[in-house]
């Protein structure tokens, strides 16, 4: 659908205290759309809608909480007719293998996947009531382009994001017959309070200003697929078509030089 965001809309977004979720959100109260902002934290969220007091409608959860988004779905029925949900509560939890612990991938597991998964179940209903009135729905899941290359380190995160992936892949199957939309956002390095953990170089880093810049142009132009910056993830997914023994070799290649310069740190 083209015209996602050509006219006022109702948005739902999560993880909007911060990173991503905060700079996609501050640019749709620019384009003058109603918003209910999801965050764990109330403070942030109270900043948001001193921005557009009239337009913003702060709702604390934790998305990997049935019982704190049962609140939720009461709120966007209150709201309006919901346009879109844009799902980008996560997590980044890198494991040590040499102190291998699976509550690593749970942690992962758990927010990125589980968390979305729950989000959806409260998001599908107002969704489809306002498809059933004719006017555009769609469900928007932010994952990552790291699940195109087996990082070092990012056994949890990747194969979360890879997860979440398949989701909102096998979800745009589903829900075409309907008339949602689903799209999957997988964006490369951006600079958040997430990424400012990283120890290690990350190519083509860009603002979260930038970030939500390209993923509001994107759901503008009706992009089903959004992904960013376009050097990066076409390297990796370049990277990612090579044959297996390759890719093996080469991520093995990066995690020993990861090691070693860990190593020279200490």
């Amino acid at each position: 659908m083209n015209d996602r965001l050509d006219t006022v809309s109702n948005i739902w977004i999560t993880g909007a205290s911060s990173g991503i979720g905060e700079s996609v959100t501050r640019a749709l109260i620019r384009g003058g759309h109603r918003l209910v902002v999801t965050g764990r934290r109330p403070e942030p969220l109270e900043k948001l809608k001193a921005l557009a007091p009239e337009r913003v409608t702060p709702a604390v959860a934790d998305t990997t909480s049935k019982d704190n988004l049962q609140s939720i779905a009461a709120t966007l029925e209150s709201h309006g007719d919901l346009n879109m949900a844009i799902l980008n509560a996560g997590t980044c939890e890198y494991l040590d293998i040499a102190d291998y612990s699976s509550d690593m991938i749970e942690k992962n597991i758990q927010t990125n996947v589980i968390g979305t998964a729950r989000c959806v179940e409260i998001a599908l209903p107002a969704l489809r009531r306002t498809r059933s009135k004719g006017l555009p729905a769609a469900l928007v899941i932010v994952g990552s382009s790291a699940w195109w290359f087996p990082f070092a380190r990012a056994e949890g995160y990747g194969a979360s994001k890879a997860a979440l992936a398949y989701f909102a892949q096998s979800l745009r199957a589903d829900l075409a017959v309907e008339g949602i939309d689903v799209v999957l956002v997988s964006p490369g390095f951006v600079k958040t309070p997430l990424t400012d953990r990283n120890d290690f170089p990350m190519p083509f880093l860009v603002t979260a200003e930038d970030a939500a810049e390209r993923i509001v142009s994107g759901l503008a132009k009706g992009h089903n697929e959004i992904a960013f910056p376009k050097r990066f993830t076409w390297v990796l997914k370049c990277l990612g078509a090579l044959p297996q023994p390759l890719i093996d070799r080469m991520a093995a290649s990066m995690a020993r030089k990861s090691s070693s310069e860990q190593e020279t740190k200490e």
